[in-house]
Order: structure tokens, then sequence, then C-alpha cells
């Protein structure tokens, strides 16, 4: 067991708990950028670990009452067999290294798609000014599409371990987009705790599991999704999520087969692209609220009048 990889399970642990998304998307890039593990062990690895971490994040949202076990189960139905056949078509990907480029460059594009829709909802709530204020609790279930959210998923969390969390959320929020993704984050544990079972039976089954990369992540991760879940309520959600794409998208373009110097100019122009498009926003914010302030004191001298 490495002190090293216990820590960093435990970073990714906690923003699992917070958010619900970023186990797959962080945990494997993780073991294989970091710690030089082989993308199908570290594939297989996090999906193990995660029929620990899982359960333990979703008991406290089911003490809390923000889980739907309808909603998950509906999941469940279509995600938990696509899951196990994903394992099965990784075992069949994951051998040579030939074999082993290909599974990065399809945990690639797991990644790059989960970040794409990421921005898309948020730019689509932005625009519309939707208010998501609904509970969990409340919602008129749709069991065909929610059936296929859970199949797509479950395919590519039994292939790469990302999905679970960094796609299936975001689909979800399609959706149903009157709920918030705060109250969708303890019916995504809840329904990823089969899902990543059938996915992690597959991997032991086709034998790509490290018993002492395993042990290590579940050491580090489970405590902190644990400490995660139970601030979730109260954590910053828009702050925690661009955080999560940003490593996401990286990650992603990484795997695709992107240069390190490529990815290191990338990377620096999308956040100064960010930067200055907030700096935009901000000013004008800061115009309009002048503007307003200019019409108030235009209107003073016709208020004195009629006083």
């Amino acid at each position: 067991m490495d002190a090293y990889v216990i820590v960093g399970s435990a970073v990714v642990g906690l923003l699992v708990g917070l958010t619900g998304a970023g186990g797959g998307a962080l945990m494997t890039p993780m073991l294989i950028l970091l710690f030089n593990v082989k993308p199908a062990a570290a594939i297989s690895g996090d999906l193990v670990a995660a029929v620990v971490m899982r359960p333990a994040g979703s008991l406290v949202h089911l003490r809390k009452g923000t889980v739907n076990m309808r909603l998950a189960g509906w999941m469940c139905l279509g995600s938990a067999p696509m899951a196990f056949l994903g394992a099965y078509l990784l075992h069949l990907l994951g051998g040579t290294s030939a074999q082993q480029r290909n599974v990065g460059h399809a945990l690639g594009a797991a990644m790059l798609a989960g970040t794409a829709a990421m921005l898309l909802r948020s730019r689509l709530d932005l625009r519309s000014g939707l208010r998501r204020d609904a509970g969990v609790a409340d919602l008129r279930i749709a069991p065909v599409p929610t059936v296929l959210i859970g199949a797509a998923g479950g395919l590519v969390v039994g292939m790469t371990s990302v999905g679970s969390g960094s796609l299936m959320i975001v689909l979800l929020l399609f959706a149903y987009p009157k709920v918030s993704a705060g109250q969708l984050v303890g019916t995504d544990l809840a329904q990823a705790v089969p899902l990543t079972a059938a996915a992690a039976l597959g991997a032991i089954a086709f034998g790509h599991v490290q018993s002492g990369l395993t042990a290590a992540v579940i050491a580090g991760s489970v405590p902190a999704v644990i400490a995660g879940s139970l601030l979730s309520s109260r954590a910053p959600d828009k702050y925690i999520r661009p955080v999560i794409t940003f490593a996401t998208f990286g990650s992603g373009l990484k795997y695709a087969g992107m240069g390190t110097t490529a990815l290191g100019w990338t990377l620096c122009a999308v956040l100064l692209a960010w930067a200055g498009s907030r700096l935009v926003r901000t000013w004008r914010g800061g115009k309009a609220d002048g503007g307003a302030a200019a019409g108030v004191v235009a209107d003073l001298p016709g208020l004195r009048a009629a006083d």
C-alpha cells in the first residue's frame, strides 16, 4: 500500500462525496499519470474500490432523505448488465501495449464527452435562466429515458470507470431539468452501488485487479467520501464542478494522444479564456449597475419637485 496513493485517493473521495462526480474521471487518471499504473489495472482497481466507496457515501444521503430509490432502480435496470458487458470488452482490449493504448483512447473519449456535457448543461441553464428548485423526492420519473441513461453510462463505466458521476449525472440534469445537481448527488451515488458492483465483478472475473493498489485506494477514499457526503448539502457546488470539469478535460486530452507541451499550452489558453470571460462579465455587470444608479440619480430632482 502506497501512502501517496492513499492521500490522492482521499482527495478524490472527498470530491465524490461533495458532488457525485469525479470518481473515475479523477481517480483513474491519477493512478495512471502520477503512479504509472497500467490503464486496465487502474480502471479495474478504481471499480473494485468504488464498490466500498459508493455505498459509504450513499448511506449518508439515504439518512438525509436525498435519494429517490425509484429513479435509482430504473437506472440500475439498464446500467448493471451493461457495466458487466463493458468490463468484458475491457478484457478484450486490455492485453498488449497497443491494446492498452486503445483503452487509453477510449478513456480519453469518455472524459472529453463528460467535459462537453457538463459545459453544455451549464450553458443551457445560464441562457434559459432555469431555476432548479424542485426536490428529488418530487420527481415524475420517465422510465424509458432513465433506463437508457443507465445503459449508456453502465457500458462506459465498465470499459473506462468514467461515467457514473461525470456522464450520468449530467444526463440526469438533461432529463430532469427542474432538479439541481446537488439534489441528484445522493441518487447518483445510490444507483452507482449495483452499477460498480457489476463492473467490479467483471473486472475480478477477467483478471485485471491488483490487490495492493485497490487496498490503498479504499483506505484513502472511503473515509473521505463519508466526510464529503456529510458536507455536500452545504458545499459550493458552483466552484467544485468547474475544477472537476477542468481536470477531466485535461486528462481527456492527454489520453486522446495530445503531447505534454501542447497540453500545457492548451490548458493555459483555456484558463486565460475563462479569466477573460469572467472579467468581461464582471465589467458588464458593473456597467449595468452604474446605469441603474445613474437613472435613480436622474429621477431625484423630480422626486424632490413632487415633494
